[in-house]
């Protein structure tokens, strides 16, 4: 099942004296973040925030919060996450949530071996990987490129992969 609302970032520290807070992005970039207008306090939504002002900064995200007019209303939102309303969010084809791909089945594309369960997606700056926990109880890390991948499915519950010699044994 979906989240409605979903991990967006983490208020880490306020900025200048007019109530402006710097968020630490948990998205692909900041100004992703940037485009939303209404943030939530809880993975249950709650009463929303609404977004006065929101710019990129140094990939952080320093925003203005309607009714957070000072600096001590701010400070006092400092560690809290911020989540966003899934409804809200525009993804290009073929993107998905991280929260939608932990949890799938990872199985061949061509022999429909079961190979284990996504546990994590770890972005290197040069893509993805997903971190695979075999039936046997390894960590395998698989890189998320085309090159390997035959199709995302998480309304179907699986990822199909096309795997190379050695990627989940030591067999070449």
């Amino acid at each position: 099942m979906q989240k409605k609302y979903l991990e967006a970032g983490k208020f880490v520290t306020t900025h200048g004296v007019m109530g402006e807070l710097k968020v630490y992005p948990y998205c692909d970039s900041a100004e992703f973040l940037c485009g939303f207008s209404l943030l939530y306090p809880s993975p249950n939504g709650g009463r929303a925030w609404r977004v006065a002002s929101a710019r990129a900064h140094k990939g952080m995200v320093l925003l203005k919060l309607e009714g957070v007019d000072g600096m001590d209303a701010a400070r006092a939102l400092v560690g809290r996450l911020v989540y966003i309303d899934r409804s809200d969010a525009q993804l290009p084809e073929g993107s998905w949530f991280i929260q939608d791909i932990i949890g799938l089945q990872v199985v061949d594309a061509g022999t429909g071996k079961v190979y284990g369960t996504v546990t994590d997606v770890i972005n290197n700056g040069a893509g993805d990987i997903y971190e695979i926990r075999t039936p046997e109880g390894k960590t395998v890390l698989f890189p998320a490129v085309e090159q390997f991948l035959e199709q995302i499915d998480p309304a179907g519950g699986v990822v199909r992969v096309k795997p190379i010699g050695g990627m989940f044994d030591d067999a070449d």
